[in-house]
This record gives C-alpha cells, structure tokens and sequence, in this order.
C-alpha cells in the first residue's frame, strides 16, 4: 500500500512539474548573409510553444546589440520599431520574418557570410512567469529575389 502511494505521487509531482515548464519548439531558422561595412542584420525563426508565452529576449555574440522588432504601415511606407516582446499563443506557430517581426543584430562584429551559423539565444516567458532558454544554431543565407520582393527594405 506504501508503496502504491508513493509511486502515486511520484507520478503526480512529474506531471505537474511537466505542465509548470513551457516547451518551446524552433523550426525554419535562418539569418540573412550582410555584405562588408554593413552594420546590422536580420535573422528569423518560426516559433511554437505548447502553452501561452512570449518571447521576451534575444541575443548573440556576433553583435553589440541584439533586439526584437516589429513592422507597420505608417502612411504608405513601412516602419521598423523595437518591441519589449512578441506573443506565442498556445500551440500557434509564430513565424518572425522579413517584413513582420523579426531579430535585429545591431553593431554586427563582422559580416554575416552565406554558410556560417549564428549562435543566438531566445528568451521565452510563460504565462506564469517561468523562463525557458533556447540556444539555438542559426544558418546564414543569401536573400534570393522571392526573399526580396517580401522583405520591405530589410
């Protein structure tokens, strides 16, 4: 009987401690290859999570800086802006892409060259307020002209 009780909530305390930790999954990673002098790239990244969160920070070491932005028609032209975080809703994947939000890497240490991989971190808070960390390998590639016609100046 002891021992039925036990394993009872053995049982119960892993699955709470499952339901408390949000599980983000990654898909689609890429950032766009820079040319010399060019101070600032993109990357983009599909993103879902199995219960409500934000992504609520981002960063890499091959830029000074490293921040989420968001895109909007202001007028007829689009504008870039910083935002302090991007929305996962529950099992919906959020696509961050050129011409929607995206990850700016700001003060790039060198150029982004076609085949190298970025390493770059996302931050992501769940509802109730755990962190979860993703380290995640990104591949660089040359924006082909599909890329281009979707990208609004990016």
């Amino acid at each position: 009987m002891k021992f039925q009780y036990i394993k009872a909530l053995t049982f119960a305390l892993t699955v709470c401690s499952l339901t408390a930790h949000a599980k983000t999954s990654v898909s689609e990673p890429w950032a766009r290859a820079t040319v010399a002098g060019q101070v600032m790239g993109g990357a983009f990244v599909n993103l879902t999570s199995d219960q409500p969160a934000q992504l609520v920070g981002v960063s890499s070491p091959v830029a000074v800086e490293t921040q989420l932005h968001g895109m909007s028609m202001q007028g007829e032209g689009m504008q870039m802006k910083q935002v302090p975080s991007i929305d996962l809703p529950a099992n919906q994947t959020v696509s961050l892409r050129p011409g929607s939000y995206h990850i700016m890497l700001m003060g790039l240490k060198k150029p982004l060259v076609a085949g190298s991989i970025v390493p770059i971190q996302l931050k992501v808070k769940t509802a109730k307020g755990n962190i979860e960390v993703l380290r995640i390998k990104v591949p660089v590639k040359i924006l082909d002209t599909h890329m281009m016609s979707h990208s609004h100046g990016m």
